[in-house]
C-alpha cells in the first residue's frame, strides 16, 4: 500500500482540504519534489511552508509513522534532510532524525474508492488487469497514451541499437546486419540468429559475396548445421567442405546446432530456409543499409527484401529432404515484420543519432502505412474494443502489454491513472 501513497503524493491524488500538522500548525506544500527510485528519502528537493517558515528538503512517506523507526531512519544520516514525514496512520506522535531533531508529520488521506481501484488492478490475475473497466476511459486519453507508448517502444529499441553502434564503432552496416539477423528469427529463434550474426562478421561475408556456395557455407556452418554424419547429400558435402576451409582461414567457431529450433515450425520457416534467405539477402545487397536510408514508402522497402534463394533450397527444406519445388521468397507478412522490427527502429535511431528528424518521421510514416500485426496481444485488446488501425497502434499495444500489464505497473499506466483518479 505504500506504493499507492507514493503515487497519491506524486500526482496529488489525496484529500487537499486537510493540511494541519497539528491543531495549531498549518502546512502548505509548495513543491512535492522529485520521486526517488533509489536508496534514501522518497522525494527529493521538496518545498513546504510550516507556519510562516519555508523549508526546502526531502519527503519520506510511510503507511504508519512508526515505520520511521522500524526502518531505522532515525539512525541513518541520509534522512537528516527530511523536512516532512507523511504517513497514512500517525501511530507515533513524534519522530526524530539522527541528530535528535523533531520532524513534522502530516497525515495523508487517500479515498477508499482509490484504494478499491488500486486493489482491483493489482490483485486481478487477468492478462490485462483493467479488462472489465477500460471502457470507462475516454477515447481521447487512450489515443494520447497509445501515441506515447509507441514512442516508448521505439526509444527502447533505439537504446539496443545505440549499444550495437558503440560495439561496432558507429558502423551502421554492421549494426543493421546484426539487427536484421536477429529479427530473421521471427520470435522463436531471435537470440540464435543474433548470436549467428555476432559470430560471423559482415566483412568476412563481403569477401565471398560473389559465391553463393561460400556464403551459404559460412552461414549454415556457423549455425552448427554441418555436424551430422548421417546425411547423404552431395550439396551438403560440398558446403561442408567449403566451410571447413573458411572456418580454418578465419578461425571461426560454430554455434551449437541445438540453438535453432524446428519444433512446430512450418517448412518455409525452418531454420535452414531462414538462414539461407538471410545469407542470400546479405550476399546480394552488401549496401542494404544505404538502400534503407534512401528508400521511401512501404512498397520500395518491400522490394528490397523480395529475393529468391538458390535452386537447391527451392526443392529442399533441410539437407537431404527433397520436396516439391516451391517459392522460398520471404512472404509479404514476413517482410512487414522485418520492416516493423528492423527498418523502422534503424531509421528512427539514425535520425536520433544524427539529429535529423526526417528519418525519425520517415520511420513513423512507414509504421502508419503498414497494417497492424496479428498476434494474441492484439487479439486481447481487440476483444476489449481497442481497434488497431496500423502497425504503429499494434506496436504501442505490445509495449503496453509487455511493459505495464505483465509487470503489474498499473499505477504507472495512464489507463490505470484514470481509473485510480
Amino acid at each position: 500500500m505504500e506504493s499507492l501513497l507514493h503515487y497519491a503524493w506524486k500526482y496529488k491524488l489525496y484529500n487537499p482540504n486537510n493540511f494541519l500538522i497539528d491543531e495549531n500548525t498549518e502546512c502548505e506544500i509548495i513543491d512535492h519534489g522529485l520521486h526517488n527510485t533509489d536508496a534514501g528519502p522518497d522525494f527529493f528537493n521538496a518545498k513546504v511552508r510550516i507556519k510562516d517558515k519555508i523549508w526546502a528538503g526531502n519527503i519520506e512517506l510511510h503507511t504508519r509513522s512508526s515505520d520511521w523507526y522500524k526502518h531505522k531512519h532515525d539512525k541513518n544520516q541520509s534522512y537528516n534532510s527530511v523536512v516532512l514525514h507523511v504517513a497514512e496512520i500517525i501511530d507515533v506522535p513524534e519522530i526524530f532524525d539522527s541528530t535528535g531533531r523533531s520532524i513534522p508529520q502530516w497525515k495523508i488521506e487517500v479515498s477508499e474508492k482509490m484504494k478499491e481501484n488500486y486493489q482491483y488492478l493489482l490483485s486481478n490475475d487477468r492478462e490485462i488487469p483493467c479488462v472489465e473497466r477500460i471502457q470507462e476511459i475516454n477515447s481521447v486519453y487512450l489515443f494520447d497514451w497509445i501515441s506515447a507508448l509507441l514512442t516508448e517502444r521505439l526509444e527502447r529499441k533505439v537504446r539496443a541499437i545505440f549499444q550495437l553502434l558503440e560495439r561496432y564503432n558507429n558502423d551502421w552496416n554492421e549494426v543493421f546486419y546484426v539487427t536484421l539477423s536477429r529479427n530473421f528469427g521471427f520470435g522463436i529463434n531471435n537470440d540464435s540468429f543474433e548470436r549467428l550474426a555476432l559470430s560471423l562478421p559482415l566483412r568476412i561475408i563481403a569477401k565471398h559475396s560473389d559465391s553463393i556456395i561460400q556464403v551459404e557455407a559460412l552461414f549454415l556452418g556457423q549455425a552448427g548445421l554441418f555436424e551430422s554424419e548421417l546425411i547423404e547429400d552431395d550439396y551438403y558435402f560440398r558446403l561442408q567442405k567449403e566451410y571447413d576451409f573458411l572456418r580454418n582461414k578465419y578461425n571461426l567457431q560454430p554455434l551449437d546446432n541445438h540453438l535453432f529450433r524446428n519444433l512446430r515450425v512450418r517448412p518455409n520457416n525452418f531454420p535452414h530456409i531462414k538462414i539461407v534467405q538471410l545469407a542470400n539477402l546479405i550476399r546480394k545487397t552488401q549496401h542494404l543499409f544505404s538502400n534503407i536510408i534512401s528508400a521511401h514508402g512501404a512498397d520500395e522497402y518491400i522490394l528490397l527484401f523480395q529475393d529468391e534463394v538458390s535452386e537447391y533450397w527451392q526443392i529442399h527444406s533441410q539437407f537431404g529432404q527433397a520436396c516439391k519445388k516451391r517459392e522460398r521468397k520471404l512472404s509479404l507478412s514476413s517482410i512487414r515484420i522485418i520492416l516493423i522490427n528492423t527498418v523502422v527502429p534503424i531509421l528512427y535511431a539514425y535520425g536520433k543519432k544524427n539529429n535529423d528528424s526526417r528519418y525519425s518521421e520517415q520511420a513513423i510514416r512507414l509504421l502508419e502505412s503498414l497494417p497492424p500485426e496479428s498476434n494474441f496481444i492484439i487479439t486481447l485488446f481487440s476483444r476489449m474494443g481497442i481497434v488497431c488501425e496500423n502497425a504503429g497502434d499494434s506496436q504501442a499495444l505490445i509495449q503496453l502489454k509487455r511493459e505495464y500489464c505483465e509487470n503489474k505497473k498499473c499505477i504507472y499506466c495512464r489507463i490505470g491513472f484514470r481509473l485510480l483518479k
